[in-house]
């Protein structure tokens, strides 16, 4: 269950450049008769330049969530993610995302005593179990779980669906994501270079991918939010 969110995690990033491409989508929904017609969202006019983005891993969240017993949901993280956005501002839906996580990096906060209730098990702790466990992530087997964006659609004047191929247990599936633009920044404060933000959101099912065990649900929810750093130089304009 774990290794599946973190895969879908990768897919959250690749989100974020969708959601960056619905930044510049107007739209205005019909008034109902006798009524004033609402205010329309107003597009985001993107400044960002064109080039490519790092996310900054100090200032990224990346978790996932499942129904554990169908009576709670079950919340983890992982702490390691490394994600690139090759953004062209020009046509957002040529832009692209990648992202790599660490199925090691599962951070759960697990609070009780694990030798305790796991006696005999060969892990140190409940993160070690769900990572190199070949019943979850089986991280050593796999290292990594992988997405890279295939596809941008833009939902809103900042949203957007986003696609893509999540490897994840040695499988490859496409999984689509709801991003949202948070925002940008001209200069960021630390690294004096053109930033921008972005959250998003999905789901999918671990069965999907080969996980099919344990008392927890199949479909996995991720949430993913961070900034992402200019890395390549700007190009003035002419």
């Amino acid at each position: 269950m774990t290794f599946r969110t973190a895969a879908a995690s990768g897919v959250i990033l690749a989100a974020a450049v969708a959601t960056l491409a619905a930044c510049n989508r107007p739209g205005t929904a019909p008034a109902a008769e006798g009524q004033a017609p609402a205010q329309a969202e107003a597009p985001v006019t993107l400044k960002a330049p064109a080039g490519d983005y790092a996310l900054d891993p100090t200032h990224a969240t990346l978790q996932w969530s499942l129904l554990h017993n169908t009576i709670s949901h079950y919340t983890a993280r992982f702490d390691k993610v490394e994600a690139t956005l090759t953004l062209d501002p020009a046509d957002l839906s040529k832009s692209k995302v990648t992202a790599t996580i660490d199925p090691a990096s599962i951070s759960a906060a697990y609070p009780a005593d694990y030798k305790a209730s796991h006696p005999g098990s060969a892990y140190s702790g409940w993160d070690d179990d769900m990572a190199n466990n070949p019943t979850w992530l089986n991280a050593k087997a796999f290292p990594k779980i992988t997405f890279v964006s295939t596809a941008v659609q833009q939902t809103g004047p900042r949203t957007a669906k986003v696609t893509g191929d999540l490897t994840f247990l040695g499988q490859t599936h496409p999984v689509t994501l709801d991003a949202t633009f948070n925002g940008e920044i001209e200069r960021h404060p630390f690294a004096n270079v053109p930033a921008v933000g972005f959250a998003a959101e999905g789901r999918f099912k671990r069965s999907d991918f080969g996980m099919a065990v344990g008392p927890v649900g199949d479909e996995v929810t991720i949430r993913f939010d961070g900034e992402f750093i200019k890395t390549t130089p700007t190009v003035p304009a002419n």
